[in-house]
């Protein structure tokens, strides 16, 4: 008779079972705040470029204007220090704003909207690729390059490419790894530090994004929307009307200038 012997497990392998667990249970947080991380950038950088292209350009064209009043003034009062400061202080901002504007290469035809699908893959990308699961610092160095090219096709919208990054990177010799209950066990728990550490900075990243003027400016925008207006447009014509104004006082300047 055949008598089976059951091998108990030592603390090590105990612990180092209880620590993939929790590993593999971060990894999964931290996949979904990653796409949450990802998701809220990308969406701020569209409305943002719609800004800039609705809004911004109006606000570039309107304080070049008041840069050139600024200036007119100046030299009317030749020996005034404050106008002389006061047209150098309008001429910054003025290419402040015309550098900004000028970043702008078209509107998005639509806000940034995600497919599940594309999340999805995201989500597998970030467990599979994400840099704080790394043994050592090439495999860091590698790992931020590929999630670098994930972040890009995420952003674009490209679900095909995220699937091709996954494919490179599973049939790679650098993703096959030797395992032993010692040295394992200590990669854990450093990983699970470094996880712990991330999942730290994405909240601190989220909430300084959601504290930002552009996603102040998004929220009130998509509350008009949804009141049935559109904010943009409106500050847009709005500010059209303080440009005319300001295009009058230039002109009455220059002309007050001639002798």
């Amino acid at each position: 008779m055949a008598v089976e012997i059951t091998k108990r497990q030592s603390p090590e392998e105990l612990e180092l079972e209880s620590k993939l667990a929790r590993l593999a249970a971060l990894e999964s947080e931290l996949a979904v705040r990653e796409l949450d991380l990802a998701t809220i950038r990308a969406s701020l950088n569209s409305f943002e470029k719609t800004y800039l292209a609705i809004v911004g350009k109006r606000y570039a064209e309107l304080d070049e204007v008041r840069a050139k009043i600024a200036e007119a003034e100046a030299r009317l009062k030749p020996h005034s220090k404050e106008a002389k400061e006061k047209a150098t202080e309008a001429r910054r901002c003025a290419q402040e704003s015309a550098s900004a504007a000028a970043q702008v290469d078209a509107v998005p035809e639509t806000a940034f909207q995600p497919s599940e699908t594309l999340k999805a893959l995201y989500r597998q990308a970030a467990k599979a690729l994400h840099p704080d699961l790394a043994g050592c610092d090439e495999d860091r160095a590698r790992r931020h390059s590929f999630m670098a090219r994930v972040n890009a096709a995420y952003e674009a919208g490209d679900e095909a490419a995220i699937r091709a990054i996954l494919r490179e990177w599973d049939s790679a010799p650098e993703s096959v790894h030797g395992v032993g209950v010692g040295p394992d066990l200590i990669r854990t728990i450093r990983k699970i530090a470094r996880v712990e550490d991330r999942l730290r900075a994405i909240e601190d990243e989220i909430a300084a994004l959601k504290a930002s003027n552009i996603s102040k400016i998004k929220a009130k925008a998509e509350e008009a929307t949804a009141h049935g207006s559109d904010l943009l447009a409106e500050t847009a014509a709005q500010i059209a009307g303080e440009i005319t104004a300001a295009h009058a006082r230039l002109e009455q300047l220059e002309r007050g200038s001639k002798p």
